[in-house]
């Protein structure tokens, strides 16, 4: 079974980024009566409420087509313009990973949940995990919304625009087992002689059925792939042969 196991490692060709933002007390929710945020953000209310324009910023780095896009482009625009774009891709990891716990995701998404209990989560999250007051400020925003059942969505837009604000090319390297840092350096390398990337950004994912060896996958929606796998090359003498296909107990 695929995608058992997920890391992540960062190759950049420029200086490292400036260290995270971090609030020193929990978040106290901050919605106002006509529902939206006081946080000292009010352009990020303002950008959820409006059209993203096709021209500058984050907007026009991708233009987004739908609403979980829509949500992505603003917050980016925000952490662009306030200099927190790294540590706020930074946090968006750390609320795929909380979101990817379906106990949590079915939480946030019940309709039968006050927006009350929901948002003292968000304190605790933000509390324990250390994230950026704007993320607190934007993860409320969905819950008042009542858009929060597009969050995996959106960490997957954000993803997008980041990585086209940044010139960074997102390689994902699946293996049987996990490889060792050097060796995914080296990779990241490849990638960037391959594409001419700034950066390059790899995700790992461990898939037994490869046998052996690894696969890179990059590119635009991942269209580009290189196989070094062992399953392929079996594949490959199958067809060969004409046999169909090899069966291998592992």
């Amino acid at each position: 079974m695929a995608a058992l196991q997920q890391t992540l490692i960062t190759f950049q060709s420029r200086s490292p980024p400036s260290p995270p933002i971090t609030s020193g007390k929990p978040l106290q929710s901050t919605f106002t009566a006509g529902g939206l945020t006081s946080l000292k953000l009010p352009k990020l209310a303002a950008k959820l409420a409006t059209k993203p324009s096709p021209h500058g910023g984050a907007s026009g780095a991708r233009m987004a087509d739908s609403a979980a896009g829509s949500y992505a482009t603003a917050l980016a625009d925000v952490a662009k313009s306030n200099g927190t774009l790294e540590s706020t891709a930074a946090d968006m990891e750390k609320i795929d990973t909380l979101f990817a716990d379906p106990e949590v995701f079915d939480f946030f998404t019940s309709p039968i949940m006050s927006l009350e209990k929901k948002r003292q989560v968000i304190d605790e999250i933000n509390a324990s995990s250390n994230i950026q007051p704007h993320i607190a400020n934007f993860l409320n925003i969905l819950i008042d919304m009542k858009r929060i059942d597009l969050m995996k969505d959106i960490v997957k837009e954000f993803e997008l625009v980041y990585n086209s604000l940044t010139d960074t090319e997102l390689a994902v390297v699946t293996s049987v087992v996990q490889l060792e840092s050097q060796h995914l350096a080296q990779m990241a390398k490849g990638v960037q002689r391959l594409t001419g990337s700034k950066n390059v950004r790899i995700k790992t994912v461990i898939d037994p059925s490869l046998v052996a060896g690894f696969t890179i996958r990059y590119g635009s929606s991942g269209s580009k792939l290189i196989d070094m796998s062992v399953k392929k090359q079996l594949e490959e003498i199958a067809a060969q042969l004409d046999i169909g296909d090899v069966q291998l107990a592992v």
